[in-house]
């Protein structure tokens, strides 16, 4: 069985990584349209942003893994169309691959909303190449403007402050993270940030931005040296639309991550998956489920029952703000604090739970360790509030 992954991201190499320690022996192809080895992209917001390691520190495997484990590797080459009834890939350069199964791992790119005059023209965080032109242009400036509260939007922030720069939040709602986090934890990363020198200028509406002004609904224009965009994300589907496969705010699967065509499966931040306990689709954009879906698509591809099952995860590093978090909680969820909120400089330890009609959606730990387990065995569970929030409740007699 020859297979091709396309996407040459942190989920196209969990995928080859798993093909080849569980026993694929045939051809193994990964096209990625970044002329690079595959990499993690979580450190490029933070360590790498901040200046604290290198971008090649982020590469998943070296040059020679891939050579020792017969891994085709195609970089700075993109795939340009996907015959999924000739079972072939047709690059930009002309090759042609062949394949028994493909799998798409495509990814995501930053979103330019319509409504944004511009935006193309800002500065980004999503690649390689972006923080590269981002570090560089940090290094000449004294101020930045992030468009955007979310976790992107955030991070840039942080690492803004650490270059001493002045730093600028414009975001459309009333706190940071609302949909996610809710009113009271939204205020709370508010305070960290503002507690750390960053000016929030909420309720705003974005009408233009270049890289160094944006223009508001109501017509100031704002300054910076430096302006970042990043009110989220594209899901790479175009490949696939055009080959006929379903897309529906990215690649349809199963819970098994095949598309609508068996031969071609669908992972990581491009895939729109069936989970199997909440039985809908869920489109996840972090390094978590970029490690499980490629650990899991490669079992499938072997013949195993692998489904889309696990809560999903993702983490944060913001200043001395540390934070973990479980489930897919919603903003409109009821808040459970165990412990108590610091006073907004971020250094406090705390655990946070969402339920929603007395189950847990969700549960989020700052500064405190190791009590990640504890807490994924809780999404799901209907527990108390009051159990919850008592500290003299062991964490693993919750559940």
């Amino acid at each position: 069985m020859d297979i091709v992954i396309i996407g040459g991201g942190l989920a196209a190499a969990k995928a080859a990584a798993a093909l080849r320690e569980n026993g694929h022996d045939g051809a193994l192809t990964i096209v990625g349209d970044e002329d690079r080895l595959p990499y993690e992209r979580p450190p490029l917001s933070k360590d790498v942003l901040l200046g604290e390691a290198p971008l090649d520190d982020a590469t998943v495997q070296p040059q020679e893994w891939y050579d020792e484990h017969d891994v085709r590797l195609v970089t700075g080459v993109a795939a340009e169309r996907l015959d999924v009834e000739a079972h072939r890939v047709h690059l930009a350069d002309g090759q042609v691959v062949p394949y028994d199964k493909a799998v798409l791992a495509t990814g995501a790119r930053p979103a330019v909303p319509d409504s944004i005059a511009g935006g193309a023209d800002a500065y980004f965080l999503r690649n390689a190449a972006d923080v590269e032109r981002l570090t560089a242009a940090f290094a000449d400036a004294s101020s930045v403007i992030v468009v955007g509260g979310g976790w992107i939007g955030l991070e840039v922030a942080a690492a803004a402050r650490h270059h001493d720069l002045s730093t600028t939040v414009v975001l459309r709602g009333d706190v940071p993270l609302a949909s996610v986090m809710g009113e009271r934890l939204g205020r709370y990363f508010a305070d960290v940030h503002t507690s750390h020198g960053v000016t929030l200028r909420t309720g705003e509406r974005v009408d233009a931005v270049t890289a160094r002004t944006v223009r508001l609904g109501g017509g100031e224009v704002l300054e910076a040296d430096v302006v970042v965009l990043g009110v989220g994300a594209t899901p790479n589907v175009e490949l696939a639309e055009a080959a006929g496969l379903l897309v529906d705010d990215g690649v349809v699967t199963d819970e098994h991550f095949a598309t609508s065509h068996p031969d071609v499966h669908a992972i990581g931040d491009v895939a729109s998956t069936l989970h199997t306990g909440r039985g809908e689709a869920v489109r996840v954009e972090h390094w978590d489920d970029a490690v499980r879906q490629g650990e899991a698509v490669a079992s499938v591809l072997l013949g195993h029952d692998a489904a889309y099952d696990w809560e999903p995860y993702f983490f944060t590093d913001q200043y001395d703000l540390g934070m973990e978090y479980v489930g897919h909680g919603s903003g409109d969820d009821d808040v459970v604090v165990r412990g108590e909120l610091d006073d907004g400089a971020g250094d406090g330890e705390f655990i946070v739970f969402w339920q929603r009609d007395g189950v847990v959606t969700a549960a989020m730990n700052v500064n405190i360790w190791d009590v990640q387990d504890d807490l994924r065995a809780l999404v799901g569970q209907e527990v108390s509030a009051e159990r919850l929030a008592d500290p003299n409740v062991e964490l693993a007699d919750l559940a």
